[in-house]
């Protein structure tokens, strides 16, 4: 008589680093989190172990895909932890031929400081009697990852607090 696979596997010895095996995931800290490449917003499941990510899957709990992702949010974790991926400010000033490392709280004053020079140049109040209140040569094109709540404060701080006119945003499809 011939032992069934169940007992068979049972009879067999294992070495202590085969029984010690286990998923990659295992102890990592999971964050839910949403898929940052188009308007669906398909749920993710961000591993962090060691303040390092170390896989990004399906969130099988999300309504929306149920765990499933296209293919590239399939390769969000390539996409994070890529060694080529850009993490630092870089500047091109005008003609010349090379970028520059710049510390991010520099760039940040220097967008807003081109941002004001741009309002304070361009900015029309009043156009042949009839109030404008609007700026037309900043525009804005924001991501479909973010929210509705997002989206309404850069809709109030854009065009209600600085005039711009050309609000765009990539969910809009």
């Amino acid at each position: 008589m011939e032992p069934t696979p169940a007992r068979a596997a049972a009879s067999q010895t294992f070495s202590p680093n085969s029984t010690a095996k286990g998923p990659r995931t295992r102890g990592a800290t999971v964050v839910p989190s949403v898929c940052p490449y188009c308007a669906v917003g398909c749920g993710q499941h961000i591993y962090v172990k060691d303040g390092r990510v170390i896989d990004i899957e399906g969130n099988p709990d999300s309504p929306i895909n149920e765990g499933t992702l296209c293919p590239k949010g399939a390769n969000t974790f390539q996409l994070s932890v890529n060694p080529h991926r850009i993490t630092q400010v870089l500047y091109r000033a005008p003609y010349s031929e090379r970028w520059e490392h710049k510390p991010l709280d520099w760039a940040v004053s220097r967008i807003a400081e081109r941002v004001k020079e741009t309002r304070d140049r361009d900015f029309i109040e009043e156009r042949e009697g009839t109030v404008m209140n609007h700026l037309t040569t900043i525009a804005s094109l924001g991501g479909a990852t973010m929210d509705n709540e997002e989206n309404y404060l850069i809709k109030k701080l854009f065009n209600g607090g600085l005039g711009i006119l050309p609000i765009e945003n990539q969910a809009r499809i």
